[in-house]
């Protein structure tokens, strides 16, 4: 995700920053982020979404790849917010409409693509890890991005759409949290009043996730996990983390010695918390109370770490096959995995027979993106390139007639 180039920052006279604000700093601070493309976090993408597919083909040593869908909550809210904030910096205002305009664009035709494949399939994968509804219903669920909300307080599923629970989750953080973002920019909070909120959130999130724990039957998963009560808190992080680098003196930090000690120390802590959750985690309350919460957290220092300095480990995520995987194929590889994995799984039999599953899974997304996502880019990109000609066209015969 991009954005154009941010205008300079102003200090405060108060001695207190609003948010949007920053304090000068006594050195040049490096620019806020995503004013240029940051390929290592599209690499850190695609970490994530081969963490989930091999969890959901039960490889050895993935017990814990689950936390993929975590990190990805982390980049969300960090990227979602940071580009609302240099908005806000560019132009002095957020236009609501314009944002979920263009985050439907972006994620709706992929999710259409793929309910209608599942529907077209239902005979064969509908049931993929059961269903609680027949396929329409498990249709609605999906295109209404109410998933999440049917699987934590109904106890419900939806077969081989059961995935999607997690872009509902998205979902409504993006209608909440820019509203949210505007309203205190109109009331011109400050930036400390913020910080200890989303602090507050993800604390207190954390808190009730453990207290709502109920330990389920067998190896299903809790409730609670698809619970917004739990989900918020990694988004939260990650607008946290936005919040504390739109701040040119933590940016100035981040730059140097602590942003490298916030790569490495990330990715290691994020390693080691993913490898210690055992096949028995849906078993614990402290998995949803304290090792969740911990995964967002670690990955939130790694993303401040990817995007404030430069590293080998930054280098190897923005290697080019890497970053356009995460870039271009990782959202489409979230939606089609399952369907692939219910209908070929009985036919990968071996270590050799996961190898070829993940392959054709891989190619699936790949040409998945390239049918329907890639369309209805360049489609989107002629109608503002249309918009711009007429805006010229216009501006051109005002000039002309006055």
């Amino acid at each position: 995700m991009t954005t154009n180039a941010i205008a300079p920052e102003r200090t405060s006279t108060t001695g207190r920053t609003p948010v949007g604000t920053v304090i000068g700093a006594a050195r040049t601070a490096p620019p806020p982020p995503l004013t240029r493309r940051a390929p290592a976090l599209d690499g850190l993408r695609t970490v994530a979404i081969l963490m989930v597919i091999l969890y959901h083909l039960h490889v050895p040593r993935f017990d814990g790849g689950f936390t993929g869908v975590t990190v990805f909550f982390v980049l969300s809210g960090f990227l979602i917010t940071t580009l609302l904030l240099g908005e806000h910096r560019k132009t002095g205002r957020i236009r609501l409409g314009s944002f979920w305009w263009k985050r439907l664009l972006r994620l709706y035709p992929a999710l259409l693509a793929l309910v209608v494949v599942g529907l077209l399939l239902w005979n064969w994968v509908g049931d993929y890890k059961g269903a609680s509804f027949g396929p329409g219903e498990a249709a609605f669920i999906a295109l209404t991005y109410t998933g999440n909300l049917f699987r934590s307080f109904w106890d419900t599923t939806q077969g081989v759409f059961a995935h999607t629970w997690s872009l509902s989750m998205e979902e409504q953080f993006y209608l909440v949290w820019p509203p949210v973002l505007v309203l205190l920019f109109a009331l011109r909070a400050r930036r400390r009043w913020l910080l200890a909120g989303l602090g507050a959130v993800v604390v207190g999130g954390s808190v009730a996730a453990g207290l709502l724990y109920r330990t389920p039957s067998g190896n299903a998963t809790p409730d609670v996990y698809f619970s917004p009560v739990l989900g918020v808190v990694p988004l939260a992080t990650g607008c946290l983390l936005a919040l504390l680098l739109d701040d040119e003196r933590v940016r100035t930090w981040a730059s140097g010695v602590a942003g490298h000690v916030a790569t490495w120390g990330g990715i290691v802590l994020l390693a080691v918390v993913t490898a210690s959750i055992g096949d028995d985690w849906t078993q614990h309350a402290s998995t949803f109370g304290v090792v969740l919460p911990l995964t967002g957290l670690v990955s939130a220092v790694l993303i401040g770490g990817l995007v404030s300095v430069r590293s080998p480990l930054s280098s190897a995520l923005a290697w080019t096959p890497v970053s356009w995987f995460g870039r271009r194929v990782s959202y489409s590889a979230y939606l089609w995995h399952p369907l692939v994995i219910a209908l070929l799984d009985p036919f990968a039999i071996g270590p050799w027979g996961t190898v070829w599953l993940v392959g054709v899974a891989l190619l699936v997304a790949v040409g998945a993106a390239y049918a329907v996502e890639v369309p209805v880019e360049k489609a989107r990109k002629r109608v503002r390139e249309a918009r711009r000609a007429v805006a010229a066209d216009r501006a051109g015969r005002a000039s002309a007639t006055s």
